[in-house]
């Protein structure tokens, strides 16, 4: 396993929890679901470095060969449908300045790579992609690169749009994220094109729902008494989105494959919504707006039952995800992997449940609570 904290992966966190101690076993057993993931997790970790450095060379030449970088940035605005996370034309040339070293995009874009989508998901749609084509029997390594890169490109481009929205890291780093986000885009589009018309009309659609979802969780933070649910599950569209998408085009929008990978990676996106906002909470020192503890502890009033019932939502969730397994061609022989995928969710999200148990916050995290309107 692999992401931004290491400890989650630690063999001490492992045996903490129910599913870890079923990693743990998988692993000694060397089971058909542990060698594969074992397998893309080191073959990401071998073409990490190397995307790395091309994602920042490519990115460098995007933006010194814009001849003009503020009607890039205006369309971009446009397209997201927010001013907020755009350079005004003034502020353009000095961080276009600072960002003209290798060195420096180099550092910006190790930055925004050292997150727990992009690290949990590179070898996940690996595996995804030789899933689908050992089904389709289809071998095209330059393709598979180009869709899973695109991909984890535009996983990346939510790190900084977060980061923007939210202001809660990076402070100092911001204006060159935005300067930065529009280029990325267009690195994405370009690879995921590749794939044809029709995968690249999978993504749009994905990225324009993307933003929806994205927009309201902006709306909700003004408003955060009066969350519903149907706010709440349109919010989570931020996570259906790009992560089903790109689970559909790992199979190259093909069906049935296609559908049955949006629905196991949405559902387990979804999941993984739930334990980073419970982690995001450790971290901030107050429950998340918005967020499903939130959202469940102003209903009960009580932090405890918000963050209890947050860790059965994800649960609900990961259901959903188990649900596409039995959806599989017969045979499917990638079918143990996205078992053991879908167990290492249910270990991150249990993981930091009891973090937030032996934190003992719960105090603190009640008494920053907004004062709530639906009780």
């Amino acid at each position: 396993m692999s992401g931004k904290n290491q400890s989650v992966t630690s063999k001490e966190a492992l045996m903490g929890t129910h599913p870890g101690r079923q990693i743990l076993k998988q692993a000694f057993l060397k089971s058909g679901g542990f060698k594969l993931f074992d397998k893309y997790n080191k073959e990401t970790q071998r073409q990490f470095p190397d995307f790395a450095q091309r994602f920042a060379m490519e990115l460098l030449h995007e933006i010194n060969s814009d001849a003009n970088p503020n009607s890039t940035q205006q369309a971009f605005g446009d397209e997201v449908g927010s001013a907020e996370i755009i350079l005004a034309a003034s502020e353009i040339e000095p961080i276009k300045s600072k960002l003209s070293s290798l060195d420096v995009i180099q550092d910006r874009v190790n930055r925004i790579l050292n997150s727990n989508f992009v690290k949990m998901t590179f070898p996940i749609f690996n595996g995804l992609y030789d899933a689908a084509a050992d089904y389709a029997r289809r071998d095209d390594p330059e393709l598979k690169r180009d869709i899973v890169e695109g991909h984890i490109l535009a996983i990346d481009l939510s790190e900084p749009m977060d980061r923007i929205v939210d202001r809660d890291e990076d402070l100092e780093f911001l204006d060159d994220y935005k300067l930065m986000n529009p280029y990325i885009l267009k690195m994405a589009r370009a690879k995921i094109s590749k794939g044809g018309s029709h995968v690249l009309d999978v993504f749009e659609s994905g990225f324009r729902d993307a933003r929806v979802g994205q927009h309201l969780d902006e709306k909700l933070k003004s408003k955060p008494t009066t969350i519903t649910l149907e706010e709440m599950t349109l919010s989570y569209k931020k996570y259906r989105a790009v992560m089903g998408t790109a689970g559909q085009n790992m199979a190259l929008a093909e069906n049935p494959l296609a559908e049955i990978f949006y629905l196991g990676m949405a559902g387990a996106a979804e999941g993984v919504g739930c334990g980073n906002e419970m982690e995001d909470s450790i971290k901030n020192g107050f429950v998340k707006i918005p967020s499903w503890p939130l959202y469940y502890s102003l209903l009960a009033g009580d932090v405890r039952k918000g963050f209890a019932a947050t860790l059965d939502k994800s649960n609900l969730y990961l259901q959903d995800a188990r649900l596409a397994l039995e959806l599989l061609p017969a045979g499917f022989s990638y079918k143990k992997f996205l078992e053991f995928t879908f167990l290492t969710v249910e270990h991150y999200n249990q993981y930091w449940y009891d973090k937030l148990q032996k934190a003992d916050k719960w105090s603190e995290f009640q008494s920053r609570l907004p004062q709530s309107d639906l009780r």
